[in-house]
């Protein structure tokens, strides 16, 4: 009786080691786990660089107009310039390490759930720092031809009360509007109990009043042409440790009274110098495979005005 013939799916080219292409299974599953856990990704202005500390943003005002006097000669006119730099904020890494007997007793389990708590705490992190900054330029002073960032009035029962944060919404807008930022890409972050509390507000879910949103799906898209984004990434607390300086000031910061955030997609930025990657290699001493998540960022403010703060006092 003769041997079969095994079809090793794990081995590339049909040559090496027989469990070669399942080690790349995890960084897959890393990046998926990553993109679906990100909710900030394509809410903000993001940069990639091949090289450098960090990267420049330019900022440039507006022209003028008047009317002109016959017989005058026209000479032109001035338009203010300015940057906003930010600075790459240093390596953050989620490692892990799996051993060999655990992975030749439950290869796949294991990978995945290790890969899906990488990419998780990875893009949670990145969510988090991005919300600071964006509470941080609210916050911030003006930088010509900028104006400053301005919090909203306080909100005392904005994540019980959904008619009392749909009218904090709304009072967002107006300041936007006022502040000429585009009516496209804006955002509003809450947290779980006030998202709830919009959707069970009659008038910013009922369709009849123009509403944009599903009782039954606990769903709600926009108050006064806001996309709203349920988080739990929000900071919540006086934040003074374990966080990195920036050009634009510290990512750190007292939210303690913060509930929630409203934003443009220009106010703040992200600067790329290492995407998201995977590092894997076996070591032989420890009889197991060392992985480790990570990436290089930086994230910064861009544009105040376009960033309003929502506070319980």
């Amino acid at each position: 009786m003769s041997n079969a013939v095994v079809s090793n799916i794990g081995q590339a080219a049909a040559s090496g080691s027989t469990t070669a292409l399942f080690l790349k299974v995890f960084s897959g599953e890393v990046l998926t786990a990553f993109e679906d856990a990100q909710s900030t990704a394509d809410k903000h202005v993001v940069r990639s660089i091949s090289s450098g500390q960090s990267a420049q943003f330019p900022v440039m005002g507006k022209a003028t107009a008047s009317y002109h006097t016959a017989g005058n000669e026209i000479t032109g006119g001035s338009i203010t310039h300015n940057e906003r730099v930010i600075s790459i904020q240093g390596l953050l890494i989620a490692p892990t390490f799996i051993a060999k007997i655990d992975e030749a007793k439950n290869h796949y389990d294991v990978r995945s759930q290790y890969s899906k708590e990488c990419g998780n705490v990875l893009a949670q992190t990145m969510d988090k720092h991005v919300y600071q900054q964006i509470i941080n330029a609210s916050r911030a002073g003006a930088a010509a031809p900028q104006a400053a960032g301005a919090a909203l009035a306080a909100d005392s029962d904005f994540e019980t009360n959904g008619a009392s944060a749909a009218a904090t919404i709304f009072s967002a807008a107006q300041k936007m509007d006022e502040n000429n930022i585009p009516e496209n890409d804006r955002y509003c972050a809450v947290s779980p109990a006030a998202y709830y509390a919009l959707v069970q507000t009659t008038n910013v879910i009922n369709r009849d009043w123009g509403g944009k949103g599903a009782y039954a799906e606990g769903e709600v898209l926009k108050v006064a042409g806001i996309h709203i984004v349920k988080t739990n990434n929000l900071p919540s607390t006086n934040i003074t440790s374990g966080v990195l300086d920036g050009s634009d000031g510290n990512l750190g910061g007292n939210y303690s009274n913060t509930v929630g955030a409203v934003w443009h997609k220009s106010c703040v930025g992200t600067v790329k110098l290492m995407d998201l990657a995977v590092e894997m290699e076996y070591d032989v001493r420890r009889q197991g495979t060392l992985l480790v998540a990570k990436y290089a960022m930086g994230h910064g403010i861009l544009r105040p005005d376009a960033a309003f703060e929502i506070k319980t006092s």
